[in-house]
């Protein structure tokens, strides 16, 4: 089993490309896509679900392109939307008869399979509520069950978590690792903390390309020594985030204590290195890379 996107290209205009140059070869396990608003995360999974047609490129489903073949891509394809919509007066039973219709599965087997996914998303109990009255959360998870239908071998899942709680999250999170197996599943999101407890598989890609393709901890290794702990009073703070990559802030009695991404030491003495996260590694690589070069030269007084 096996996804080829060999120097994939999407031009919506004679200006902006929202993909460029993408190259990516997937076998099975979890794959986080990981970028921020804008960065053609969707535009990519639009393609990959055979929705958009590249501008230039190609992507090959078990050696078939499927642009020319696309059906032998879609009989093996499910796909949560980022914009996944519902007819709400419909139960979550009804709509994945419907969904199920749609992709041609046989009634009596449509059904042993619906019976499967309601349990599995865990909504069985409320499999014959209309949908109008439903959660974001329990939405999404109807949305994950009609990717499944076909029990496909390779899932799409486009931000799914934007708008979710705290325990819808993690349940969902959950939930897809589970899925994983024998199968392809594609995680887009820009949510760090997602990718994080989901992936075994990261790429990070911003205005269109890719900008690296590793596991969580090559990622973290990338930047190690470039991550730095201040300690300053609120009133310097300003001044320092103007010449500094911040990646996260807490106020403590002291003042301010921020996360300085950065090549070298920021030239302060309240400052010492620290342990790296994957917000952190996601931020280096987003940020722009002459910005890191000219906060070297900054010393704070």
């Amino acid at each position: 089993m096996q996804l080829v996107i060999d120097h994939l290209g999407k031009r919506y205009n004679n200006q902006f490309w929202g993909i460029r140059d993408f190259t990516l070869e997937l076998g099975t396990g979890v794959l986080g896509l990981l970028g921020p608003n804008g960065a053609g995360k969707s535009t990519l999974m639009r393609i990959l679900a055979t929705i958009t047609k590249p501008t230039e490129g190609a992507v090959s489903w078990k050696g078939s392109d499927i642009v020319k073949h696309p059906n032998r891509l879609r009989v093996e394809m499910g796909y949560l939307p980022q914009d996944f919509g519902i007819y709400p007066n419909l139960t979550a039973r009804e709509f994945l008869e419907y969904m199920a219709a749609i992709k041609g599965i046989d009634g009596k087997a449509a059904s042993r399979r619906i019976d499967e996914l309601l349990q599995l998303v865990n909504l069985m109990d409320a499999s014959k509520r209309p949908m109008k009255g439903f959660s974001g959360g329990m939405k999404q998870r109807v949305g994950i069950a009609q990717a499944l239908l076909n029990d496909p071998a390779l899932l799409i899942v486009d931000e799914p978590t934007v708008g979710l709680d705290p325990e819808e999250r993690i349940r969902f999170r959950n939930l897809l690792s589970d899925l994983a197996g024998e199968r392809i599943v594609i995680l887009s999101t820009h949510i760090v903390s997602d990718v994080e407890a989901t992936a075994s598989d990261i790429v990070i890609m911003n205005k269109g390309r890719m900008l690296a393709r590793a596991k969580p901890e090559q990622l973290l290794k990338t930047v190690e020594g470039k991550v730095w702990e201040w300690a300053m009073p609120s009133e310097e703070f300003a001044a320092i985030r103007a010449h500094h990559v911040i990646s996260n802030t807490t106020r403590r009695s002291e003042g301010i204590h921020a996360r300085i991404i950065s090549n070298t030491a920021p030239s302060a003495a309240a400052v010492r290195a620290t342990v790296t996260t994957l917000e952190d590694a996601y931020l280096y690589f987003i940020s722009d890379q002459a910005a890191l070069k000219r906060e070297e030269q900054y010393s704070y007084q």
